[in-house]
């Protein structure tokens, strides 16, 4: 068994035992998607109560009809995380995929004040890695390393602001950074994210590219955050920095949106406290024997996660099928790799793991755009196979 299969395996939970885990599984035999949870190391298909992750989740209370539903046992789950792996894959038996389906795929962006930094430093080089460390190196000089607690739209907030502007410091990331409104931005398509096992993909035209790990919230379509689970918002940090108008070619390609393993929704053992308080690692193992580890804590976020979901939905904005939404990044690496100077970027190959203790380990190797797996199966092909199924009503 391979080194990526064998943490592919290792998606639960520490206390997955205790956990309310739902997740979405591809049957071959049905040609196509079931929603399952996981109970005492099994996966039930339980699409005949819940034909689409956005219906648990649109529930008054998601954990509670996960702790009653009942279905089709399809295996075990580490017999489904092995086959999850797109090394050792057996197309005829189910495999995992992203935990959600019909949900908007949103992010919160400059939500730290590490990567606020670092997407100045992008904007500044204009897409230039070489230019990056000197750059880096006036940017804190100016607007220092620590404004962790500064609070956005703040008095002292607006008074740093004048501050820079008056210097010629001041920067867009920066305004959503510190200012009163949060940058809430499409990721990705409905049904477009890949899962733990699968490839992550960066557009070959990109030189200046990085994973940014995350916490993902899933809210449902009245503003209630019923779960959460974890994701990699793969950025091309040359192209964003090249103009901030090109966000959606830096944001959303094939494959460039991983999500997983599993939807952890809020019980009495797991609530938004304990995702407030979470610490999420990011682990990156080159096939040249590079490794780049790195950690940070929710507790660093500048915007509570709460008031960020209220920014995304709310009587101005809604989605009536619920959204996901990505809290931004807590870790922008800047490691040099090959030369000095010029920091991290991706070689093809690079296995990615993002873990937290309660939400589990997502797993992707990164290759190539157009050599990951196509997206070809959307909303339009699920209510097809649902309806063949007989599980529309």
């Amino acid at each position: 068994m391979s080194p990526f299969t064998t943490q592919v395996r290792a998606a639960l939970p520490d206390d997955a035992a205790r956990a309310t885990l739902a997740g979405r599984v591809w049957r071959p035999d049905l040609a196509g998607p079931s929603v399952v949870v996981i109970r005492d190391g099994n996966a039930l298909d339980i699409s005949k109560q819940f034909p689409t992750m956005r219906d648990l989740c649109e529930t008054q209370d998601p954990a509670a009809a996960l702790r009653a539903a009942d279905g089709e046992t399809i295996g075990t789950a580490d017999a489904l995380l092995t086959n999850t792996s797109v090394e050792a894959r057996d197309p005829a038996r189910p495999w995992l995929l992203a935990p959600l389906d019909l949900q908007a795929i949103k992010a919160a962006g400059v939500t730290f004040a590490i990567s606020m930094l670092e997407r100045v430093i992008e904007e500044r080089a204009r897409g230039d890695i070489n230019a990056a460390g000197t750059i880096r190196q006036e940017v804190t000089r100016l607007v220092g390393d620590d404004l962790g607690k500064l609070k956005p739209g703040s008095p002292e907030a607006m008074h740093l602001k004048q501050v820079l502007i008056e210097q010629g410091a001041w920067s867009q990331y920066l305004e959503v950074g510190i200012g009163a409104d949060a940058e809430i931005f499409t990721k990705s398509q409905p049904m477009a994210s890949v899962g733990t096992g699968m490839d992550a993909g960066i557009h070959p035209n990109s030189s200046w590219n990085n994973p940014e790990p995350e916490v993902v919230l899933a809210v449902s379509s009245q503003g209630r955050i019923v779960g959460a689970t974890l994701g990699n918002d793969v950025n091309l940090r040359d192209v964003e920095g090249r103009s901030a108008l090109l966000l959606g070619k830096a944001k959303d390609n094939n494959a460039s949106c991983a999500i997983g393993p599993f939807l952890r929704f809020f019980d009495g053992g797991f609530s938004l406290d304990d995702i407030r308080s979470t610490t999420v690692t990011l682990r990156v193992e080159g096939p040249e024997g590079f490794v780049l580890e790195g950690s940070s804590s929710i507790a660093k976020i500048s915007r509570d996660p709460a008031d960020l979901v209220a920014q995304m939905v709310n009587t101005h904005h809604r989605y009536p099928d619920g959204a996901v939404l990505f809290l931004g990044t807590m870790f922008a690496p800047v490691q040099d790799r090959d030369t000095p100077g010029q920091g991290f970027t991706h070689k093809y190959g690079d296995i990615v793991t993002i873990a937290a203790p309660k939400l589990g380990r997502l797993v992707n190797r990164i290759m190539p755009t157009d050599q990951c797996e196509a997206w070809t199966f959307g909303p339009g092909a699920l209510m097809r196979n649902l309806a063949g199924r007989g599980l529309l009503t």
